[in-house]
């Protein structure tokens, strides 16, 4: 057993002496639907003109170091997340 099943069996224990099944709450979470709007990915600065600066809107990644610089490096992003959120 790794490090995170064994936090999660010590979790799952201590919810059990409240009377909350964290299996069955994991297995309800899985269903519930999570959007990932556009704007988390690409932001504000597009794929076609790189060089632009930024000119308003959300910024949530802006000028961030690592954020996508390609379509393709979108993907792979969204790959990763799509892989990591459960459901």
């Amino acid at each position: 057993m790794n490090n995170i099943e064994q936090a999660y069996a010590l979790a799952r224990d201590r919810y059990a002496l409240l009377g909350v099944d964290a299996d069955q709450a994991l297995a309800r979470l899985a269903e519930v639907p999570i959007s990932l709007h556009c704007w988390q990915g690409d932001d504000v600065g597009g794929f076609e003109d790189p060089g632009r600066g930024l000119s308003g809107g959300i910024m949530a990644t802006g000028n961030y170091p690592g954020k996508a610089r390609t379509a393709g490096e979108l993907r792979q992003d969204l790959d990763m997340a799509f892989g990591l959120i459960p459901g």
